[in-house]
């Protein structure tokens, strides 16, 4: 069990659990900062987390759903307070709706954590702030106790997986519901690096081409928030694309929060109907950056429909060639 104390502390209205783990400092803050491990643990074995989203940045959110055995769900959000890697982070720590917005009827706390070397590895100090006295204990009611001590007993296994933790392991697409698919992977360049290669027509037009044989000749950005952008692709004459139409997608930048968040609509040009909701998310980790792209379909049909067109194939040889050719010239 790698929790070795917990103090309640009820003059305070705080409760600080320490853990401690046989592992670098970097790759237990790495557990933190990368949400595709952050929801092995983040929450009891029986109740396992999907985060939806995880800006890892001051002003920044996070937003997870918890199902339990019967299929009951309890959704949380983080609103970082303070950030600095690879030694403390503050969050804002809250219950939400199933829309993500904030539960009033439940307390939000302010979440401390805390990272320090050891001499056989690494500790993690997690101090909770309960706005009141009922509020403390309300939540130890709810077993906020244990249910820590459940999650933190899951680390072992996410902090000894190294396989989990090397770049380079390829595009995953996990399907979250009947609307919602996450496109993940690490590339081994720097958050600023990537976003660069997200927004700079002459990079985008090196690596954003799919299967070999392709080409992009409009490649049109979005210049501000709510501005229009439009990207389109043709065959390369005598290539293996050859004689296959050419295609294109257009929408709206919504938001935009350099150089970690963005999210934008997207539809096929000439194509009928509404098309999806893209949020991308870039997360700092030792080595390289953490790529999510939740995608939200207007359907189950239409999620199964662009899945079954190759998409997640297309997708990995875009990545492997902006992180073996693009990003490795920059």
């Amino acid at each position: 069990m790698p929790i070795i104390d917990v103090v309640k502390a009820p003059d305070s209205l705080t409760m600080t659990v320490t853990a401690e783990f046989p592992v670098p400092l970097r790759r237990l803050w790495d557990a933190y900062a990368d949400p595709r491990k952050l929801e092995r643990f983040w929450g009891p074995p029986s109740w396992p987390a999907t985060f939806t989203r995880h800006d890892m940045a001051v002003g920044g959110r996070s937003e997870y759903t918890m199902r339990g055995p019967d299929g009951g769900t309890s959704s949380g959000y983080w609103e970082f307070l303070a950030v600095d890697a690879p030694r403390r982070f503050e969050v804002r720590d809250g219950f939400a709706r199933e829309d993500g917005t904030p539960n009033p009827d439940m307390p939000s706390m302010r979440m401390v954590f805390s990272f320090d070397e050891t001499p056989t590895g690494s500790r993690v100090e997690t101090t909770t702030h309960f706005p009141s006295a009922e509020a403390l204990q309300q939540l130890l009611a709810m077993g906020m106790e244990e249910g820590m001590r459940q999650a933190m007993g899951q680390m072992d296994e996410v902090l000894a997986d190294l396989t989990s933790f090397a770049a380079g392991h390829g595009t995953m697409t996990p399907v979250l519901s009947e609307t919602q698919v996450r496109v993940s992977r690490v590339i081994r360049r720097s958050v600023a690096h990537v976003w660069r290669a997200h927004h700079e027509p002459a990079l985008m037009q090196r690596w954003l081409l799919g299967p070999d044989g392709w080409t992009m000749p409009v490649c049109e950005p979005a210049a501000a928030l709510g501005s229009a952008y439009r990207f389109e692709w043709a065959p390369i004459a005598g290539g293996p694309a050859d004689g296959t139409p050419g295609f294109g997608f257009e929408g709206e930048l919504l938001a935009s929060e350099p150089p970690c968040r963005e999210v934008t609509t997207e539809r096929m040009i000439g194509m009928d109907g509404p098309g999806t909701t893209n949020e991308l998310t870039l997360t700092e980790l030792k080595g390289g950056t953490r790529l999510s792209l939740l995608i939200t379909y207007p359907s189950a049909e239409v999620r199964d429909l662009v899945l079954g067109t190759g998409m997640v194939d297309g997708m990995e040889t875009s990545y492997a060639r902006l992180e073996s050719v693009v990003l490795a010239q920059l």
